[in-house]
């Protein structure tokens, strides 16, 4: 069962459709559930996590905020980047929380090298950054019942501009950066084929089903 993956392939989605899918998928997941990895990206929303705090959202303007139940500050998702969820069940893979997080990381990380980016992760604030500090992919995550959710959002090839109108991840002035502008993969599709190999590889995936989803995962 652990080396079983089911991989859905999803569009544009709205957040909170996909926020109380991942929810209702872990409150009714037993322990015979096939673990699942969704790829998808989002229409602009800023998410605003478990520890955020209000005054990390400078001027949102008609970008949506949603409060949502992961861990972290404010973040930004918008078409163009890649967003990784993680329906995992770390009980089967014998996997505490950092581990977790430290495995997500070098899967980016890794994936980077093949462009020769340099990257790295911070134990104090979970994500991957460049070697001179710009954030490039957030994480958050939530463990239910010893199942997680949520998980990674990278940059490929999106407008930036809207991380400017927060503090992303709590950190005033924080620079972000995206993959295709330090010359890697130059959309999410290209990169989800390019990362989802590592992830499997990660965490001992080689039975994989594929499916490509039209609906959003609401209606799964």
């Amino acid at each position: 069962m652990s080396a079983a993956l089911i991989v859905r392939r999803f569009g544009v989605c709205d957040y909170a459709p996909v926020l109380a899918a991942m929810q209702g998928f872990t409150q009714q997941r037993s322990a015979d559930t096939v673990d699942e990895c969704w790829l998808l990206q989002h229409h602009p929303v800023f998410t605003q996590g478990l520890s955020g705090r209000a005054e990390h959202v400078l001027a949102p303007g008609d970008i949506p905020i949603i409060h949502t139940d992961r861990g972290g500050q404010v973040t930004y998702h918008g078409p163009g980047q890649l967003v990784v969820y993680c329906l995992f069940d770390l009980r089967r893979h014998d996997l505490g929380v950092r581990e977790l997080v430290c495995r997500l990381e070098r899967v980016v990380i890794d994936w980077l090298e093949h462009y020769g980016i340099m990257a790295q992760g911070n134990r104090q604030a979970p994500g991957v950054y460049t070697a001179s500090g710009a954030k490039l992919a957030s994480l958050g995550l939530r463990v239910r019942r010893g199942c997680c959710y949520h998980g990674l959002s990278i940059n490929i090839a999106m407008d930036l501009s809207p991380f400017q109108r927060i503090n992303p991840c709590g950190f005033a002035g924080l620079p972000i950066t995206q993959v295709s502008d330090l010359g890697g993969a130059t959309t999410p599709t290209a990169a989800a084929e390019e990362v989802l190999p590592l992830l499997c590889q990660a965490f001992g995936y080689v039975d994989i089903q594929y499916i490509d989803q039209d609906e959003s995962p609401c209606c799964l």
